[in-house]
């Protein structure tokens, strides 16, 4: 650890000390230290193929099984995934109790698998590790799916009200989860702290959390390898590793 990733992480650690209710707000950054691939970077996936429009899944069976093909290849990354190290400190301040909520924009469920509770872990982008009924909303595990479409590219149908199936994840095109920004809304509302770990911050709605909680009287602290347009407005910026910085600062190895 070099001195400028110490300085970084004693202050972040005095911020976290002083904090009573810490919301933390997750982008791709954090998870790309698990090994999973940016979608919007260069060279991610999106920079390689055209996203499906949400639209388009509905309304062509082809467009669907291409959605399915592609899944199973991005869930490849998703199943040798494990928490890393900012997870790990993330879910170490909620056993704390000062970590109230964890907004995030990943679909992985890697906030979940380091031991936060699911109710605490506010999805804006929805959740790739299961799918779910357009229709119904029931969910569905991806393994039968899975099992099904490989052997002969079967589309999944609900089994309840034979509605089309598909990740529950928020696609071009489908409108954000109302119940999921309310929360996210009422979390920030309520916070003292307001991490950002890993978002480049571009993506609108999401992307005004921040300066909600600046405006509410919250500090705001950045943790990002690449600058945002929010870094002159934060109390504090930290351009190197999440879980070397948040690891650090909250005593996590």
């Amino acid at each position: 650890m070099n001195d400028d990733v110490a300085a970084a992480s004693a202050r972040l650690a005095r911020m976290i000390e002083q904090a009573t209710r810490i919301v933390a707000f997750t982008g791709a950054g954090i998870s790309t230290e698990s090994g999973i691939p940016d979608f919007r970077s260069p060279g991610g996936i999106w920079s390689r193929m055209q996203p499906i429009d949400f639209r388009d899944f509905v309304r062509s069976e082809e467009m669907r099984r291409e959605a399915w093909r592609r899944k199973l290849v991005i869930d490849r990354d998703f199943q040798q995934a494990a928490p890393n190290r900012g997870h790990r400190a993330l879910a170490a301040l909620h056993a704390r109790g000062v970590l109230t909520d964890i907004i995030t924009q990943n679909i992985d469920g890697l906030h979940q698998a380091s031991g936060v509770p699911a109710e605490q872990v506010i999805e804006l982008h929805g959740n790739g590790t299961y799918a779910a009924c357009l229709d119904c909303g029931l969910r569905h595990e991806l393994g039968p799916i899975v099992q099904a479409f490989e052997r002969d590219e079967t589309l999944p149908l609900c089994a309840a009200c034979g509605g089309i199936v598909k990740s529950a994840t928020i696609s071009f095109g489908q409108a954000m989860p109302q119940a999921a920004m309310a929360r996210a809304r009422e979390a920030t509302l309520g916070c003292d702290l307001f991490i950002v770990l890993g978002s480049s911050l571009v993506v609108y709605p999401a992307s005004g959390l921040p300066a909600l909680a600046k405006r509410r009287g919250a500090k705001l602290a950045i943790v990002n390898r690449e600058e945002t347009d929010q870094d002159d407005s934060a109390d504090f910026v930290a351009r190197h590793g999440i879980g070397e910085v948040l690891g650090e600062a909250v005593g996590v190895a």
